[in-house]
């Protein structure tokens, strides 16, 4: 027998087992050894020896940060509100020997237990939790399944609920309601304002009360903004303290008159009589006290006030009815 062939074959044996049983993990893995189908450790990262020709088996695990996307799930809230909600799990592997020998596949029972924990959650919350309180939401999501995974070598780090599915109607709904609330905003705001205002119209009140001659200076500052806008009429008040030194003059010639008197008793009953025919139905008569000028005639004033109020002709009947007797006598004259 040829000692040298043995040899060399038992060396190229040797060689094949030493190399197949050398093995490298990455920083980031972990390798669960068996040894004839009995767990020993996890060993890693580095060079790992295992004993040849089956005797250790090795399994590797991933300890990095898995980001695990839920599917839209549909749920009823507490408040019957159908929505449909996804979101995203983050997790990573603790533990490589329970990830191995505890549970099958930990990725797919991660994702069910997930699934699940987000329509329990979503249907015992109301709508407007779900909406406004988010981050909640996946903090109660994030321990439940850190709660049950955790047996298996697996942390949740974190849970987000990318977004919420609600019906076109609820869309609808919800869109009346912001818009009622910011007009009942601006409804406050406008009423804030209104009485602020009113504070300062009142103090601006009590200014004018002492010096009224700002009323006058206001108005022509009001005469010059509309005159800046073009317009081709302009209606603007006239305050009566403007015609007050006329009305106080007026009331000083009639004191006047009256310390005077007047010719005769007889033109005041007749300028009365004249007025009082004169004025419209309805009117207060006048008095004798209101007496005319002097060399002025009570009834030519009296026929000009008929003809512009349109109340007769300028003459009465009897008049009328002497003119054509006057014209048949000049006629009579001239045969």
């Amino acid at each position: 027998m040829d000692w040298g062939i043995v040899g060399i074959v038992s060396a190229g044996i040797g060689a094949v087992a030493l190399l197949s049983s050398l093995r490298i993990l990455y920083e980031y893995q972990r390798g669960v050894v068996f040894r004839l189908g009995r767990l020993t450790s996890a060993k890693g990262p580095g060079l790992i020896f295992l004993v040849p020709f089956g005797i250790e088996r090795m399994k590797r695990m991933d300890l990095r940060i898995v980001a695990l996307d839920i599917p839209p799930q549909d749920a009823i809230t507490r408040d019957n509100v159908s929505v449909t909600v996804n979101a995203v799990v983050y997790f990573r592997v603790t533990d490589p020997a329970k990830a191995v020998v505890e549970i099958e596949d930990y990725y797919f029972a991660t994702s069910q237990l997930a699934q699940t924990t987000l329509r329990s959650v979503i249907g015992q919350s109301e709508l407007d939790e779900i909406l406004v309180e988010r981050e909640q939401i996946n903090r109660v999501v994030r321990d439940i399944i850190d709660q049950g995974t955790d047996p298996w070598g697996i942390e949740v780090t974190a849970v987000e609920v990318k977004d919420i599915g609600l019906p076109q109607e609820m869309k609808r709904a919800m869109a009346r309601q912001a818009e009622a609330e910011r007009e009942r905003r601006g409804k406050v705001i406008a009423a804030a304002g209104e009485a602020q205002a009113a504070v300062k119209l009142a103090e601006a009140a009590r200014l004018i009360q002492d010096y009224p001659v700002a009323i006058q200076l206001r108005y022509l500052q009001t005469a010059v903004e509309i005159a800046a806008e073009n317009n081709s009429t302009t209606i603007f008040p006239i305050p009566m303290d403007l015609f007050k030194p006329f009305l106080e003059a007026g009331e000083r010639h009639k004191a006047l008159q009256e310390g005077a008197g007047s010719p005769s008793d007889g033109s005041k009953t007749l300028g009365t009589e004249g007025a009082n025919d004169a004025l419209p139905a309805g009117a207060p008569p006048a008095t004798a006290e209101q007496t005319l000028p002097p060399g002025i005639d009570a009834t030519m004033l009296t026929d000009a006030a008929k003809a512009l109020l349109g109340i007769g002709s300028g003459g009465s009947a009897s008049e009328k009815e002497a003119v054509p007797a006057t014209q048949e006598s000049e006629e009579e004259e001239k045969d």
